[in-house]
């Protein structure tokens, strides 16, 4: 998720507070104002005396000419830049995000935000937001945390569907309610996920639970933001997790219980574009995968030849991050 830190220097406690209230990631506030931000809640402050620290963590980078463009994608590698000038138009952005990551830009409001977090497609990696405006704070929050990358979704085709025995499969239960054709990406695969509907549908044996996605496994993978996976297992609350819609659209969702329970299993089997991919997934009616329309398909009902949406991506992963590497995993 893009982040978005709120200039608050000199200090406003009534913006303090609508950066807090509205979810900007930090403000940048001067030495010693730092514990008052911490009384107000739990946000982090960009500050000498603060979480994130000018010259340590972050560094300010002017943009006046070709020289400063080229020190700002050469240098500070390890250290996020934020790029600063009097015209913002005139930094070359695709230039800069071509070259590297850990940048943010300065803006004055949302339309600047925007522009500034989807520049080829990939944009920087926050804004830094200099307005007195409530309300353009809230505007601008909302824009730069609404937009997330689309992953590219593929239909494959259900090959088989086996019964196993009992084991552990988690529940993942996010502070975030999913609505129709929304839930995770789960595989046994670090390499090929299965869209898990969440279970937002109303059934005769159970109530709606839209905050719930009954995943798999825990020994699956499933994928967080930035593209990285952790197993199933791993999972605890106030971990991220990407929210995936059936066209794509992503969003991040806090976990706020991972419950893990014996359970009996079957492996769901599928193919798409000449690769197998799979899923253990616990064997009940009220456990879902997502076909191509956005409805949720119950596992009970699965069967060869039917279709249902996966992400498969290239490469392999290491520690959950991918890599350019042949790997097989069966």
């Amino acid at each position: 998720m893009k982040r978005i830190w709120v200039r608050v220097d000199p200090w406003d406690k009534q913006l303090a507070i609508a950066a807090l209230d509205s979810g900007a990631d930090a403000v940048v506030v001067a030495e010693g104002h730092t514990p008052k931000v911490k009384e107000l809640g739990a946000l982090a402050t960009v500050a000498s005396d603060g979480d994130i620290r000018p010259g340590e963590d972050v560094v300010w980078m002017e943009i006046r000419d070709k020289a400063d463009e080229e020190a700002a994608a050469t240098s500070h590698l390890d250290k996020t830049v934020v790029l600063r000038t009097t015209d913002w138009t005139v930094i070359p952005l695709e230039n800069l995000v071509s070259r590297r990551s850990g940048l943010m830009l300065e803006v004055a409001g949302a339309e600047q935000a925007r522009v500034a977090v989807q520049v080829l497609e990939r944009g920087v990696d926050g804004v830094v937001l200099d307005t007195r405006d409530p309300e353009e704070l809230h505007r601008t929050v909302t824009e730069v945390h609404g937009i997330s990358p689309r992953l590219e979704m593929t239909t494959a085709e259900i090959t088989a569907i086996k019964v196993l025995g009992m084991g552990d499969r988690a529940c993942v239960d996010t502070c975030t309610t999913m609505g129709r054709g929304e839930g995770m990406l789960v595989g046994n695969s670090g390499q090929a996920f299965f869209l898990v509907h969440s279970e937002s549908l109303e059934t005769e044996f159970l109530n709606p639970r839209p905050f719930r996605v009954n995943a798999g496994a825990v020994h699956a993978y499933i994928m967080l933001a930035e593209g990285k996976t952790v197993y199933l297992s791993e999972l605890k609350a106030g971990d991220e997790v990407l929210l995936v819609r059936h066209d794509g659209q992503t969003s991040v969702g806090y976990v706020g219980r991972n419950k893990i329970e014996r359970r009996p299993l079957l492996l769901v089997e599928a193919e798409a574009a000449g690769r197998a991919l799979s899923l253990v997934m616990q064997n009940g009616e009220t456990i879902y995968l997502t076909n191509p329309e956005g409805e949720a398909v119950s596992v009970a009902s699965l069967k060869p030849g039917d279709k249902v949406l996966v992400h498969v991506e290239p490469g392999g992963r290491h520690l959950g991050v991918p890599v350019e590497e042949t790997i097989s995993e069966k």
